[in-house]
């Protein structure tokens, strides 16, 4: 079976890295630093990817056909051609999806348990 045939589901729950890595790319293709950088900034800083969390979890995604290296690169006059730009794949769209439905699943339990009592219900 084709690993973009494959039920997202399977690879739930994802890593709180992964998630991030996947969050980071939704948008578009980035490479690694950047990575690292916006998940800082959407964290406030609360969560920081190292180096070896950030590229084990990426050899990881690459192997399970969640991200894939991008063939196209900005202008070699404004980027360093040693960085390596990621992309989510279709297959990992559909994972990242489903892990924001699970969690969000989990903040309505939590909701409905009274453990986020600042928080207007959904």
């Amino acid at each position: 079976m084709r690993k973009s045939q494959r039920d997202p589901n399977s690879l739930l729950p994802l890593t709180p890295a992964g998630f991030h890595i996947l969050l980071a790319l939704a948008d578009g293709e980035k490479h690694g630093y950047a990575v690292m950088q916006e998940v800082a900034k959407r964290s406030q800083g609360k969560v920081r990817l190292g180096p070896g969390t950030l590229y084990g979890s990426i050899k990881r995604m690459l192997s399970e056909g969640l991200i894939e290296e991008s063939d196209e690169r900005p202008d070699p006059e404004m980027d360093d051609e040693r960085r390596r730009y990621y992309r989510l794949t279709e297959f990992g769209q559909r994972v990242a999806e489903a892990e924001a439905e699970r969690l969000a699943g989990l903040v309505d339990a939590a909701r409905a348990k009274m453990l986020l009592r600042h928080l207007k219900p959904a």
